[in-house]
């Protein structure tokens, strides 16, 4: 069977994820993935919405997230990382249908982030696709 993936990706830090989510279909489409939808938020903290109006979809198998939380002056990146991702997690379970963590940071640099962008990408469909696999069997 071919899983039908969506990916969700925020906007802010297009520069960083706008690549990790061409890598991401790319990565996607070479392990023999279909790549139903792209939905793109205006932020990480948009995400969830996005993943459940996703994970609703009955053609939809699994959701690949994408995202880039920069530390900034503030703890703005920790509450907008870590709320994402326990939402994220909580879709998924409720749902019963994977939804992978493609979202770098909280308290990472702009460096660093620029540096995994690949590694998330590849990373949060392997998870996505291996994750189906495991529900389909």
């Amino acid at each position: 069977m071919k899983p039908k993936i969506a990916i969700v990706v925020a906007e802010y830090n297009s520069d960083i994820t706008f690549k990790m989510r061409d890598i991401a279909v790319k990565h996607a489409k070479s392990l023999g993935a279909e790549i139903s939808e792209i939905i793109t938020v205006p932020g990480t903290f948009e995400i969830p919405y996005a993943v459940k109006i996703l994970l609703k979809k009955k053609n939809i198998d699994g959701v690949i997230t994408l995202g880039a939380v920069i530390k900034g002056g503030t703890n703005h990146d920790e509450i907008v990382a870590h709320n994402a991702a326990r939402k994220i997690l909580d879709l998924s379970l409720e749902f019963e249908k994977p939804v992978s963590l493609g979202i770098s940071g909280h308290g990472i640099s702009r460096e660093k982030a620029v540096e995994r962008i690949e590694e998330y990408a590849k990373r949060a469909v392997e998870t996505v696709i291996r994750m189906v696999e495991i529900k389909e069997a």
